[in-house]
């Protein structure tokens, strides 16, 4: 959506819809890693609305890049991206209708709780079927029994205890660095300090007391 049309679909009274709006800055160019990410689950959360049996024209998704409408940036003092706003059929957007991307992060998920909060719409989120993982259990299954297969008249190095040490060692470490605490709770990228406007990595502050969690345990 460029200039013209955000100011005649959104901007121009009246509307008998909501509109939510996803500011971001897809080109190469740009560098823009996370407008990425966050562009994938905001197609997922559109598209389990158009696709739900419970759609109806109360509310439309659509998206602005800064390239094709950096006059609309300018208007509404937009200086970040990405950057998700409500605009509810009447009245001017309101504080609670720019979503908290540093805080609740940009799943799907979360955006479709908000959007529930600010039109009363309720979207289910449908996720495509992902099947990297089955592959990849199915590669990893296949190289042990292949590696078995070759070594089947040698397996003495299956009671190596110092082998085993070091796979559990690796195991122990994985699990403390933090990346299963990622998974689980699945944490912004970043986070902004409320009090002087920094903005902080909350997967390098984890890391790092992590640690400094082992290296002191090791002391």
């Amino acid at each position: 959506m460029n200039g013209d049309k955000f100011r005649k679909f959104i901007k121009a009274p009246p509307r008998n819809y909501s509109m939510i709006v996803m500011f971001t800055a897809l080109q190469p160019q740009r560098q823009c890693s996370v407008c990425r990410q966050a562009n994938e689950e905001y197609q997922i959360l559109a598209n389990s609305w158009r696709y739900s049996s419970a759609f109806c024209n109360k509310l439309f998704f659509s998206m602005v890049d800064y390239d094709e409408g950096t006059d609309v940036f300018q208007q509404l003092n937009m200086n970040s991206a990405p950057t998700f706003m409500h605009f509810p059929p009447k009245g001017r957007p309101k504080r609670a209708d720019t979503f908290d991307l540093q805080r609740i992060g940009f799943a799907a998920e979360q955006l479709a709780k908000w959007i529930a909060d600010r039109t009363d719409v309720h979207i289910r989120v449908f996720r495509p079927p992902n099947y990297s993982g089955t592959i990849a259990l199915a590669l990893l299954v296949s190289l042990v029994g292949g590696l078995l297969y070759l070594r089947r008249n040698n397996l003495e190095f299956i009671y190596n205890k110092t082998g085993w040490a070091m796979v559990s060692l690796c195991i122990v470490f994985a699990m403390t660095s933090g990346q299963m605490w990622n998974h689980i709770r699945g944490p912004p990228y970043a986070h902004k300090n409320p009090h002087n406007g920094q903005v902080v990595s909350v997967f390098s502050n984890h890391q790092y007391s992590e640690l400094n969690m082992i290296l002191n345990n090791g002391k």
